[in-house]
């Protein structure tokens, strides 16, 4: 993939200069092109910012004799003049996708919305079960060969193009030429309206705090390697300005902004992992600035194809560590994504988080993220609920979610019990509404009653405390913060213990551990309790293999600290690694110091102790050495 740093200066490739003379006699004006759509038809109107706006403006102008007519989209940008309540006599809008100047029309009855998988809308076309008769689309001017190029929106264009019974094309140089499976012959529409417009540009919504937060949790779950899907809307992008320092990033999407080319341009993306497409960016549409679109113009870095196959789940699964971002209305608490409707308004589309969410799920090493902010109406809303709300439909199943994103943090539902779901979601929803979210659980029997024990102690740690620890052999240990979906984990870890390392850290032979101790440990309120966990990465998520942690005493302002490491991990630095890196974190909420109860028989845990890098001091009282830890 090569950066092209400069690319206004690249000339673009001549078109055929006398394509108007060549093809005079499928020349014609806009408002002589639109005058062949008779009453009664259906119109599809091309994608994005790629939509003919000099077509579109000359059949609103017809709209007084063209009585039930239906305008069929993916989405638009900029004016739809057609959807007004004026015209709704004249013009019936069926959107497969609702954007935001077509939502109110919609919503007040006056449209329609067809809920379906993006992959399978050129199979509605093609198929007959939804004929096409005009089809208004945008191409670049034709080549000495006669191809045009869809340009920055092949999408379903492409299909919509092949199976129309009509297509006017409005031919613009200033549309880019983009390649890959882009072209459509000049025989292969009907009416060709010359132009010399600049294209829609498209300006996303700025990013917030909780926009920032959310896209620095999923870019943690960013591998080296992979390819991303970037869904539609402010979050998926906002993950791109936190994953400057992967490699090797691939791009298999729907959608391309702005955002990419910084990435391409300092050699992040590059898709040198790519199992499909092996260098190239791969989409079916972009929406952006006039940057964007020069950038891509001719550049042999991007491939462009139809939905068909950019969103073919079976294709999507083929590649290595396929990750998919989308985004979401809502959440229940058994893991159902609203995603297209607030209650029973439709508010937006299913589009392709389906087909990319399974496709990714099926990737080896994929990660398929559902992300949300955790409240709506400036927090006065959880998006978190117990029951999705009256009239919202289910887009993705409780079934096929996997990870789902706030700006609280990431809960990871694939696999999981409905308990052990709602707990992990209660987590990430916003701390106001994780009492009332817990009550509901409760009393819905999602969750055992004695769960009411915790209520107001599901707290996530902070995010900024993560690290990690290289140890000798190479791998990479993850330290994080204990986390309220830990529960289980941690009894696999103690249950994993050899009964010394158990009698070396509870100082008895302890057999069982009662699901009350074992809460005690991962409900904690990250002041005066801290935990931390080393974890390392398991298709099914994480593994513990170890875990350290203090109790604060207000009193002497001093606290006490423990750790255990599993067997197998012992004598890998990870005691040590822990008990500094508590030591830090003690420091910085302005702890004096830290104690420790050893056995007298826990050689090894007494020398971490004295490679602490503190004054340390230490008596020993009957089998036990008592520690002190004096900051300095």
């Amino acid at each position: 993939m090569t950066p092209r740093s400069s690319v206004t200066d690249i000339p673009r490739p001549d078109h055929d200069v006398a394509w108007q003379l060549k093809y005079a006699s499928m020349v014609a004006t806009a408002e002589h092109a639109v005058a062949r759509i008779r009453p009664g038809q259906r119109v599809f109107i091309g994608t994005g910012c790629a939509q003919p706006t000099v077509l579109v403006q000359a059949l609103t102008g017809r709209s007084a004799t063209l009585p039930d007519t239906e305008i069929v989209h993916l989405l638009t940008i900029g004016d739809a003049p057609y959807a007004h309540r004026q015209l709704s006599q004249f013009f019936s809008v069926n959107s497969f996708f609702i954007s935001d100047n077509v939502r109110d029309i919609i919503q007040e009855g006056l449209g329609s919305y067809t809920p379906i998988f993006l992959s399978d809308i050129p199979r509605l076309f093609s198929s007959g079960q939804l004929p096409l008769d005009v089809a208004l689309i945008q191409v670049t001017p034709p080549d000495e060969h006669g191809m045009c190029s869809l340009g920055i929106s092949v999408d379903i264009v492409q299909s919509a193009a092949k199976n129309a019974s009509l297509v006017i094309a409005q031919v613009n140089p200033q549309m880019p030429r983009t390649l890959g499976d882009t072209e459509l012959h000049v025989y292969d529409m009907d009416v060709l309206v010359p132009v010399d417009l600049p294209l829609i540009e498209f300006t996303p919504r700025p990013e917030t705090e909780v926009t920032r937060q959310i896209g620095q949790y999923i870019a943690a779950l960013v591998d080296d390697g992979c390819t991303m899907e970037l869904g539609i809307g402010s979050i998926p992008h906002a993950v791109l300005q936190f994953i400057k320092d992967k490699k090797d990033i691939g791009i298999h999407t729907e959608m391309l902004t702005d955002s990419i080319i910084d990435l391409i341009e300092s050699g992040v993306i590059n898709g040198s992992r790519k199992t499909l497409d092996r260098g190239k960016v791969v989409a079916s549409f972009c929406m952006g600035s006039q940057r964007l679109y020069d950038y891509l113009h001719d550049n042999p870095s991007f491939s462009f194809h139809p939905t068909e196959y950019v969103n073919d789940p079976f294709l999507i699964s083929q590649q290595h560590k396929m990750i998919a971002i989308n985004t979401a209305l809502q959440v229940d608490l058994t893991g159902q994504v609203c995603a297209d409707s607030l209650g029973e308004k439709f508010f937006s589309g299913i589009g392709g988080q389906v087909d990319f969410n399974r496709g990714a799920a099926r990737s080896p090493g994929g990660k398929a993220i559902i992300a949300l902010p955790s409240t709506a109406h400036q927090g006065q809303i959880s998006r978190i609920v117990s029951r999705l709300s009256p009239g919202a439909g289910v887009v993705t199943t409780r079934g096929d979610v996997h990870y789902v994103v706030t700006e609280f943090g990431v809960a990871y539902l694939h696999g999981k019990s409905v308990q052990e779901r709602s707990l992990a979601l209660i987590s990430v929803a916003r701390p106001e509404f994780r009492a009332q979210l817990l009550r509901d659980a409760i009393d819905m029997k999602y969750v055992r009653p004695n769960m009411a024990d915790v209520e107001g102690r599901i707290v996530v740690g902070p995010q900024e405390l993560r690290t990690a620890l290289l140890i000798e052999d190479g791998t990479q240990i993850s330290i994080r913060p204990i986390h309220p979906t830990d529960e289980a984990r941690m009894k696999d870890l103690f249950y994993a213990l050899s009964q010394q390392t158990i009698y070396y850290r509870f100082m008895s032979h302890v057999k069982r551990f009662p699901h009350k101790q074992v809460q005690n440990f991962v409900y904690i309120d990250h002041r005066n309790e801290v935990a931390f966990v080393a974890t390392l990465p398991e298709s099914h998520g994480e593994d513990i293999i170890a875990t350290g942690g203090y109790f604060l005493d207000p009193t002497t302002n001093r606290a006490e600290v423990a750790f255990v490491v599993r067997d197998e991990w012992q004598g890998h630095g990870i005691g040590t690694f822990l008990l500094r890196y508590l030591m830090t974190v003690a420091k910085r909420n302005g702890i004096s110091g830290l104690t420790a109860e050893v056995l007298r028989a826990n050689k090894s845990m007494q020398a971490v102790m004295h490679k602490a890098g503190c004054q340390v001091r230490s008596r020993l009282s009957g089998d036990v050495y008592h520690f002190d830890l004096d900051f300095v």
